[in-house]
């Protein structure tokens, strides 16, 4: 199947299905001599984990990740990383009585359309499941981005159906993992309040037999000015790219996003100025910390519309494979959000980016 490989440099190629033995990713282009061990892997891996609460799949799986090559001592080698997560909980069962009708919202039909079969277990290649991969590998470009130029990326979720968060203005990985209580931040929203009304929603969207969709957003700090290309390969562009490849994604902003609509330029524009150490940066950050495609130096601020999950217990009209008309009820284990597991999957394809990006910048300019 094309289109399994991401980025120029850093990149990254994954293979699995949702209800096979196993996803794997291979990493080439990582530079040697990066600190990497399986527990590197296993904190973002556990924040995707199905089951890990009341408001997402009851799907259990550990997502114990292994490292079979490109690590030696420690530390990389810079011949190719290849990583497996071995699936556990499959109940292929479950979708036996769907194996000729298609469900509305997901991909069988196109799948169907282009490759005139499918693996209709859980949606095989097209399922959430495949993210596992993407996690894995994320979790590597973090490493090297914070080794590289101090890089952090950290998502959150701002809405969930008609509830939205008040964000502050600097989010932190505790904020987004855990309340003031010390209790789990199940749903991810840093705002404890919206949070808490977030779950409540949720929880009543799952004893509708329906599902809610929502927002996150995706800030990545101290990323040095200078990524990027100027014309096709913006960093903009390989971003929104990174983010729409995720499933259930619909729809993309950086910045000020859709709001640059309805202001004026000496309204939008971000004045320079140089800081206290002599760094040239911005009063103001409405162009989400890119300009001409190429990072300024400030946050690079992205949101995500993500929709609501397709696979419903309730009936739903539907047509076979041969064209007739019937209805689907879709069973086993599923989110009736997906925003409390997307965020990891959405951190993970920044730091992808980020990492090709800096790579492509060593090799210009040094």
């Amino acid at each position: 199947m094309s289109g399994s490989t991401f980025g120029r440099l850093f990149r990254v190629t994954t293979a699995g299905e949702s209800h096979g033995p196993a996803n794997v990713v291979i990493i080439d282009g990582c530079p040697p001599g990066l600190p990497l061990s399986e527990e590197d892997l296993i904190p973002d891996l556990e924040r995707r984990r199905p089951g890990q609460s009341k408001i997402v799949t009851q799907r259990k799986e550990p997502d114990s990740p292994e490292i079979l090559s490109g690590v030696f001592e420690g530390e990389t080698t810079g011949t190719p990383i290849a990583i497996i997560v071995r699936n556990k909980d499959q109940r292929s069962r479950d979708y036996t009585n769907i194996k000729d009708v298609y469900r509305p919202g997901h991909a069988d039909y196109t799948f169907d359309a282009k490759f005139g079969r499918r693996d209709y277990r859980g949606g095989g290649r097209s399922s959430a499941r495949e993210t596992v991969a993407r996690v894995a590998a994320g979790a590597v470009a973090k490493k090297l981005i914070s080794d590289a130029f101090g890089g952090q990326v950290v998502g959150y979720v701002t809405q969930v159906g008609d509830i939205e968060a008040t964000i502050p203005s600097a989010v932190t990985l505790d904020q987004v993992e855990k309340l003031p209580d010390g209790k789990p931040n199940i749903v991810r929203c840093p705002d404890p309040e919206a949070a808490a009304r977030m779950v409540k929603l949720i929880e009543k969207m799952r004893k509708d037999q329906d599902s809610i969709g929502g927002v996150a957003e995706i800030v990545a700090r101290n990323v040095p000015a200078g990524l990027g290309e100027p014309v096709f390969d913006k960093l903009k562009a390989d971003l929104g790219k990174a983010l729409f490849s995720l499933p259930a994604v619909l729809g993309v902003e950086y910045g000020a996003g859709f709001a640059v609509a309805t202001a004026r330029g000496s309204d939008n524009n971000d004045a320079f100025e140089t800081d206290a150490e002599g760094v040239i940066r911005t009063r103001s950050n409405r162009h989400g910390g890119m300009l001409g495609g190429i990072s300024s130096g400030m946050p690079i601020v992205l949101r995500a519309a993500v929709k609501p999950t397709s696979s419903l217990p309730r009936s739903q009209d539907t047509v076979t494979s041969m064209g007739d008309g019937t209805t689907i009820r879709t069973t086993g284990r599923h989110d009736p959000c997906l925003l409390p597991r997307f965020v990891p999957m959405g951190e993970a394809m920044v730091a992808l980016v980020l990492a090709d990006h800096w790579l492509r910048w060593q090799a210009i300019r040094f």
